[in-house]
């Protein structure tokens, strides 16, 4: 069996603004279905309660968010992402559900800095003034032309998931982005 890498090799840019790094691998599952539903299987092999929506909920390792209506995203140790899907699809059996390992077809960058929230404001179209957007909120929408999901810790540093496939152009975009200078209006 093949080890595990990133997209991009670790990469990583120092901005004036902002720092942004790709991610280690990460354990991530995609988990569809009616979330009531959902939720008992989910706290009990995740740890963590159900996010509201538009949210994530973190239990040590392991956080849930929210992505749509239907539809969770788990992020879990990668070396335990197989046995997180069996556990629930043994919790959820009789349950209409989809539950999919897609830890290799996403990439994921830490952005960090004192302007991270304006570096994402250039490519976000999301209100990222800190009334509208902090910890516990998660936001999937576009950065620049490719689908992308963020959320921020306590701490202000963004994690941004994105396809695997666009890793490269996310990453260039974020660093570009991170290269100007400050405007100061999220500051």
């Amino acid at each position: 069996m093949s080890e595990a890498v990133t997209a991009l090799g670790g990469a990583s840019s120092a901005g004036p603004v902002a720092q942004v790094e790709e991610r280690t691998i990460q354990g991530m599952v995609t988990l569809r279905g009616t979330l009531s539903e959902l939720a008992p299987a989910v706290e009990a092999v995740t740890g963590c309660a159900m996010s509201g929506t538009r949210g994530i909920e973190h239990a040590g390792d392991a956080a849930v968010g929210w992505m749509s209506p239907d539809e969770l995203l788990l992020l879990v140790p990668y070396a335990q992402t197989g046995e997180i899907v069996a556990a629930l699809e043994e919790k959820l059996a009789g349950v209409h559900h989809l539950a999919v390992d897609v830890s290799d077809a996403r990439a994921s960058f830490r952005l960090e800095g004192p302007g991270a929230r304006e570096v994402l404001a250039r490519l976000c179209p999301v209100d990222l003034s800190p009334a509208a957007f902090g910890p516990g909120d998660l936001r999937r929408t576009r950065l620049a032309q490719v689908p992308a999901a963020f959320w921020i810790d306590e701490a202000g540093a963004f994690t941004l998931v994105c396809f695997r496939s666009v890793a490269r152009y996310a990453f260039d975009c974020l660093a570009e982005a991170a290269s100007g200078e400050a405007v100061g209006f999220l500051a």
